[in-house]
């Protein structure tokens, strides 16, 4: 038997099938357009998402010999959609992650002294990062909206809600606890919504799904023609921790994407950060909350992204490996890419990217260099910050796009001084939602006896000399200075 995952992340959606023993039988992607009507403006259409969700499953189910067991859903966090409960017909554009056109609003919030109520309740800092102003700011901005959602007519969800509602007919409005927990309005030890918060970011209740556990039943789609029941449902970055077999306290691992996003396993205990990292919920398995610590960097994949298509120095994105290789160092060149604001641990969404350090001796190379080390400062902010709330990771194991540069790996055990262990298959996003899935149905085992499963392909260890080490990161700490 097998499990078929959806992958839906900000720049693409993905299917994947697995087997029962975790190989992956088909894949099959299609990009996903980004709007930006606005300086720090990201929106989504969800009806391009859903195109590509039915294209994507139909062509990795065509390509493998027998039956599908059930459906696995991840997705990019925090990313808000508002639709219509009797049509399903959303009523704005989506509102991605990235966006930052309600950091006014957070800041009139933080000013009110709002912030100590929401690290209390939901693990997280008050930034426009979270959906709660997303949605209030769309039913604010769309004609007749609010008394629409208080109504009970519009519906809100992150976007594996949205998938689960459009794959089940509109018979299923449910989440998991942990795109709930990214929402602002959730209380993580309670796992329940929160009246106080709701009330206070103008949310009306009606419009909320209902939670449930991760690996629960989420209903069945007929999108392969016979019904298939969905039966995993968990935010991008813990499904990867999943699929990364982080599964005891301690274990850390991190993601390059879009972004780099850092979670390190807490166990059962939902530690609080004195850092600005967040605590939020890791998985919610048959009623019991697992938690971890995560930091959050909103560029990374983005930066040679950037390099390629905008400044047009980088013929495809894989060409940053040999380029940053060929140069022997940026010689002072740093690149602070605040494209939307900086994360993790600065929460300042007023920062704006720079370049500094340039002289007339600098090239295409120390740039492109600059970008990539770019990363890897933002993975050290992150950890150090983890370090300073008592969180100490012995190693990291990595995974995302940009895990596949050698180069990149190695510098980055060489700033954080950690082994990084790189897992055989970078795809582990969509292999921790097959593993929720399948563990439903009996195709897999419980988590706890998933461990054993993984193996790395390749670890780095450091070796640059620690007075340089601390002199490049002090460098960059400076260049941060600079954009704040």
């Amino acid at each position: 038997m097998a499990i078929l995952a959806i992958d839906q992340g900000t720049t693409s959606t993905r299917a994947m099938v697995f087997s029962a023993d975790r190989e992956v039988l088909s894949s099959a992607s299609r990009p996903l357009a980004q709007h930006f009507p606005c300086d720090g403006w990201v929106e989504h259409d969800p009806e391009d998402i859903w195109t590509a969700v039915q294209q994507v499953v139909a062509e990795a189910a065509r390509a493998i010999t027998g039956p599908i067991a059930a459906i696995g859903i991840t997705n990019q966090r925090e990313t808000t959609v508002v639709w219509e409960r009797a049509t399903g017909r959303p009523i704005h554009r989506a509102i991605v992650w990235q966006d930052r056109r309600t950091a006014e609003v957070c800041s009139r919030l933080r000013d009110a002294g709002l912030e100590p109520l929401i690290q209390a309740r939901t693990g997280l800092v008050l930034d426009a990062y979270f959906s709660a102003t997303k949605i209030a700011w769309i039913i604010d901005h769309v004609a007749g909206a609010r008394a629409r959602a208080e109504r009970g007519e519009l519906l809100f969800g992150t976007i594996d809600c949205f998938m689960v509602w459009r794959l089940t007919a509109g018979h299923v409005h449910a989440t998991d606890a942990t795109n709930a927990s990214r929402t602002l309005l959730y209380d993580i030890r309670s796992n329940q919504w929160d009246d106080d918060l709701l009330a206070q970011f103008r949310v009306p209740r009606a419009m909320l799904p209902e939670v449930r556990d991760c690996s629960a039943d989420f209903g069945s789609t007929t999108i392969l023609g016979a019904p298939v029941p969905i039966t995993g449902v968990v935010g991008d970055q813990q499904a990867a921790a999943i699929g990364q077999a982080c599964l005891e306290p301690g274990m850390a691992k991190a993601t390059f994407g879009t972004g780099c996003f850092v979670l390190l396993n807490t166990g059962a205990v939902p530690l609080v950060s004195h850092n600005r990292l967040l605590t939020t919920v890791a998985w919610r398995i048959s009623g019991a909350t697992s938690y971890a610590l995560e930091g959050s960097v909103f560029n990374a994949g983005t930066v040679v992204q950037w390099l390629r298509d905008r400044l047009r120095i980088l013929p495809d994105a894989a060409a940053s490996e040999r380029i940053a290789a060929s140069v022997g160092d940026t010689r002072g060149v740093y690149l602070v890419p605040a494209f939307t604001g900086l994360g993790a641990p600065y929460w300042d969404p007023d920062a704006r990217g720079a370049i500094v350090g340039l002289s007339r001796d600098s090239s295409d190379g120390e740039i492109v260099r600059a970008a990539l080390e770019s990363v890897a400062y933002q993975c050290r902010d992150l950890l150090d910050a983890m370090a300073a709330d008592g969180a100490v990771p012995q190693r990291l194991r990595v995974d995302g796009g940009m895990a596949a540069n050698g180069w990149l790996m190695q510098f980055l055990s060489d700033l954080t001084a950690l082994p990084i262990d790189r897992p055989r298959s970078t795809e582990t996003t969509a292999l921790g939602a097959a593993l929720l899935a399948g563990m439903r149905v009996g195709v897999y085992p419980p988590l706890a006896l998933q461990g054993s499963s993984w193996r790395a392909e390749r670890s780095f260890a450091a070796a640059m000399d620690p007075t340089r080490r601390e002199a490049l990161y002090a460098g960059w700490k400076r260049a941060v200075g600079r954009v704040r």
